[in-house]
């Protein structure tokens, strides 16, 4: 069933528009709309991948299939399936009362968005972004990103793509079974999909294939780091040049047949009436999607409060070993890395509602059920001096999962990484989001000068590899070194009086011992 678009979003399409190129994809003839307001074209909901429905459920991307006559590419694609996050005071808890519920939302997702500058297609090659979106892999979709505003952003020097990829147990359902028969990292894999749909066809509507960046927020630079380290950092032909990620999401990232992912899959076959089946991975394909669908909400929502269960694994094929091990050997795709973390990454996936008896060590044994007790006084220890209690465990998950994991992907780009900090109050996870695309959230912080800073620094970064140089003038960011000269970040705040501070800081010594402590667990915590 097809949710109803609102009227809004119509509104968005339609106003001020007018009839932009047609674009022949190879399989497909799309024409898009000009938005002479903005002076940008757009097209939405391009399919870049076949339905992956049916048979192809749970397995690798397929191309798609040919359409005849021109396609109006002048609406916003449907999302994909959606799930809501762990809410369980323990972890793992493989119990649900959730019931079956109504599907408004479709597998059949995977589309594509493109804008460049202008109505006719730019003559000059320009550098092409990315944008994965982000939701901890069970939830978001293209809608929470808008080309156009990055367009606006470089003075119209880029061309801007943003794709959607399968989400929940639709694109990360894993365990030796979709192994034997399917593909593992689905999700991935559609993104894989996408970035070589944008290998081919990119040139069409202006971009350089050859100066790709992929940027992603949250789940969309969690994504972006497991590109970085797909294929065992050997990608061939090389899909992008550069990476910018956005509060890195790094959840534990089991073997594909490790003991998680296939009580996971248990759960899934058992909740969807398929435990008797002679070929339980048939009997999912063969499956309702709506009772798929609850399956997938209720083995999410059965995780441990905060954190996300159907993410990827370590599949032994586009994921060859654990991210950690592989950015420390420098097994990395791309050519350089801009990331930007916030200050307070971990609070909105901590239950604040615990800070009376909440305590470190017991805090982090639920995260990381096999770390031992001994790391987790160790952890007590290293965050002991953190305000309180509840403060503790906020920085744990900020940084076990968001900050940490930066900054081992920084040492893995030694000559050509940058790091940034958005402190801007209350400086939590997601609150960096406005600055990028304004026509969809606003901005925290509403300073002009601020606003051409930061968000001109990834556009600077995308389009030279090199955010000191910049597009616009009015930019008042001062040098800013490789971080690892001298662990050099730029931190982008304001003071009590409303204006910007954007300053060099060198990289705390304390969070880098903490770092550290991560990075040598990172076997128990599954990184």
């Amino acid at each position: 069933m097809r949710a109803t678009i609102p009227l809004l979003s119509l509104l968005s399409l339609t106003a001020a528009q007018l009839p932009a190129p047609v674009i022949d994809v190879g399989n497909a003839k799309y024409q898009g709309a000009f938005d002479a307001k903005t002076n940008i074209s757009g097209y939405f909901g391009m399919r870049y991948a076949a339905a992956p429905v049916g048979d192809l459920r749970f397995r690798a991307p397929q191309s798609p299939p040919a359409l005849a006559g021109v396609q109006k590419a002048t609406t916003k694609p449907q999302q994909c399936l959606q799930a809501s996050p762990g809410k369980s005071p323990t972890n793992p808890n493989p119990k649900s009362s959730l019931g079956p519920r109504a599907v408004q939302d479709q597998e059949d997702c995977l589309f594509l968005n493109v804008h460049f500058p202008g109505s006719t297609i730019p003559a000059r090659p320009l550098p092409v972004i990315v944008w994965i979106h982000g939701g901890g892999y069970i939830s978001g979709s293209a809608a929470s990103s808008n080309g156009a505003d990055l367009i606006s952003e470089a003075k119209n020097g880029v061309v801007a793509v943003s794709i959607q990829y399968r989400l929940g147990i639709f694109g990360f359902l894993s365990g030796s079974q979709v192994k034997a028969n399917g593909a593992l990292n689905a999700g991935l894999r559609d993104q894989e999909f996408a970035l070589k749909w944008v290998q081919q066809h990119i040139s069409k509507f202006g971009g350089d294939p050859n100066r790709v960046t992929i940027w992603g927020r949250s789940a969309g630079a969690g994504s972006v780091l497991q590109h970085v380290v797909a294929r065992n950092g050997r990608t061939n032909p090389p899909l992008f040049r550069a990476a910018i990620s956005s509060s890195s999401f790094l959840p534990s990232q089991h073997p594909f047949d490790g003991a998680v992912p296939e009580r996971i899959f248990s759960q899934v076959v058992s909740q969807t009436r398929c435990g008797d089946a002679a070929d339980a991975l048939s009997c999912l394909r063969a499956a309702n999607v709506s009772v798929l669908q609850a399956a997938n909400m209720q083995v999410n929502q059965a995780g441990f409060f905060g954190t996300l269960v159907t993410v990827p694994v370590v599949d032994g094929d586009f994921i060859t070993q654990r991210p950690t091990l592989a950015l420390r050997q420098r097994r990395v795709n791309g050519r350089a890395l801009l990331a930007m973390t916030n200050t307070h990454e971990g609070n909105n996936f901590v239950n604040q509602s615990t800070a009376a008896k909440v305590a470190a060590g017991d805090y982090v044994l639920r995260l990381f059920p096999d770390l031992g007790s001994v790391n987790a006084a160790t952890v007590a220890r290293l965050y002991a001096g953190i305000g309180a209690p509840i403060d503790q465990v906020n920085a744990i998950m900020g940084e076990s999962i968001f900050i940490c994991p930066t900054y081992f992907m920084l040492n893995a780009f030694p000559a050509a990484s940058f790091k940034g900090e958005f402190a801007v109050p209350n400086a939590r996870h997601g609150d960096d989001a406005g600055f990028y695309f304004p026509s969809v959230r606003s901005p925290t912080f509403n300073n002009p000068a601020f606003t051409i800073s930061f968000s001109g620094a990834f556009l600077d970064f995308a389009t030279s590899l090199d955010p000191n140089r910049k597009i616009d003038s009015g930019n008042i960011t001062p040098l800013w070194l490789a971080h690892l000269v001298g662990h050099s970040e730029m931190l982008f705040n304001r003071t009590a009086n409303g204006r910007p501070d954007i300053r060099a800081i060198t990289t705390s010594a304390a969070l880098l011992q903490r770092c550290a402590f991560w990075e040598s667990v990172s076997h128990l915590t599954a990184q």
